[in-house]
């Protein structure tokens, strides 16, 4: 029976040896857990006690100092204690560890040890946080799982929600405007921010939603989802009309509630319930940014006032916004600083200065400001994002063609809803 075992195992090994570049093409999860996973396991277990000590992540019972005089004398810690860590747990893309800290240890010498770890363990990447008092959690991905990201057709997904992408931990990247009501999105151009765009709208575009938007670039990105829009303004002029009109109409909403002893639509009868709204604003500073003039000045400041009614009040009464530029910063009015704070959901691409991802993650997470800003120009599409979790993580939109996008917008132009509110806005009519 032993024999039989060992031969057997020495048949897994050998096969292992031969096909191991064949099975990572084809089956590349199949490789990492019966090659990639032990080895890296066995790697983490015997490099941990080294790698700790050179990263300065031990604790001594006795100080590496003494004072003498006036002479201070340095020398090897002595009876140095490593923190215990647990036996690696596979995950689909990596491998995760739980580390117990000493008295006294904090996180932070570990998150600065990251890409030790990642050298030192042969890995694509090296996470580090601490989910409670005392641990560390450190997260090995091997390969990058945004590397090749699957493209899949649009779903049937649950009212307002839309899968954009996929997350590093594998899992779908989702934008549930139900939980999170409202998102800003920020990136360089070239950085995926249209894409991402063009997939949420392909994702709304089967939903009983209305959807406008606001593209003061004379429509050039969302002209071409316009058979899908409910609305869409091209200039600031026009996004002003819209957004008064929205505001009217979210007013209208909240007398409904109210009379009905509701605290939002969704409490309303689904024959009463008014059509909920998403709201899409492309480049944010288009509508911020005047020559000086008075009536430019007054439009954008009505601008700022109703986006940020809209925010803070428009969650429970179906009205949602998804604003997005280039750059978001303070420079453009003490308004965007007030808009940011309602818009919880954070998306940040690849962005051209330190500003823009501090303000769309700065008050979230300042690790994640540093993550956003190490994306490169390569990694098109790939983004750090907030949402419902309360953390933040790495995702890759699916790849959205603008021809994709179109054709889905013709696919589903009948689904258009046309709200009377709407009536006499660009690209607006009556409920048919």
């Amino acid at each position: 029976m032993g024999m039989l075992l060992f031969t057997c195992v020495l048949a897994l090994v050998i096969w292992l040896l031969v096909f191991r570049n064949e099975l990572e093409r084809w089956r590349p999860e199949w490789h990492w857990y019966l090659v990639g996973y032990p080895t890296t396991a066995l790697r983490v277990a015997f490099t941990w006690r080294r790698v700790a000590y050179l990263n300065g992540l031990t604790v001594s019972h006795k100080p590496n100092r003494r004072v003498l005089g006036d002479l201070e004398v340095r020398g090897e810690p002595l009876r140095t204690r490593t923190p215990r860590i647990s036996f690696p747990r596979a995950t689909p893309y990596g491998l995760e560890v739980h580390v117990r800290l000493h008295a006294g240890q904090t996180p932070a010498p570990f998150l600065a040890s990251s890409d030790a770890f990642a050298h030192a363990w042969r890995v694509h990447a090296v996470r580090v946080v601490s989910p409670e008092r005392g641990i560390v959690l450190i997260t090995a991905t091997a390969r990058d799982p945004l590397e090749n990201t699957d493209h899949p057709a649009p779903g049937t997904a649950a009212l307002l929600t839309a899968t954009v992408g996929t997350l590093e931990n594998s899992r779908p990247w989702g934008m549930n405007f139900r939980r999170v009501p409202h998102w800003l999105i920020v990136g360089a151009t070239q950085s995926g921010k249209s894409t991402l765009l063009a997939r949420l709208v392909t994702e709304l575009a089967p939903q009983p939603v209305a959807l406008v938007g606001i593209d003061c670039k004379g429509g050039m990105e969302l002209g071409l989802l316009e058979m899908r829009l409910s609305a869409l303004a091209t200039d600031r002029s026009e996004a002003v009309a819209l957004l008064a009109r929205l505001v009217t109409e979210m007013q209208d909403r909240m007398r409904t509630c109210r009379f009905a002893g509701a605290r939002s639509i969704w409490e309303l009868p689904e024959k009463a319930r008014p059509v909920p709204v998403v709201v899409i604003v492309d480049e944010l500073a288009e509508l911020y940014l005047t020559n000086g003039s008075k009536e430019q000045r007054a439009e954008a400041e009505e601008c700022t006032t109703y986006l940020l009614r809209i925010a803070q009040l428009g969650a429970a009464l179906g009205l949602h916004l998804v604003v997005a530029g280039q750059r978001v910063g303070s420079d453009l009015g003490p308004g965007v600083t007030a808009l940011r704070a309602q818009l919880s959901g954070r998306i940040c691409h690849r962005v051209n200065d330190p500003g823009t991802a501090e303000m769309a993650l700065g008050d979230l997470n300042k690790d994640a400001v540093v993550v956003a800003q190490s994306i490169g120009e390569a990694e098109r599409g790939v983004a750090v994002t907030t949402g419902d979790s309360g953390g933040w993580m790495r995702g890759r939109s699916h790849l959205t063609t603008p021809a994709e996008a179109r054709a889905a917008a013709a696919e589903f132009a009948r689904m258009t809803p046309r709200p009377k509110f709407l009536a006499g806005t660009p690209g607006g009519g009556t409920l048919l």
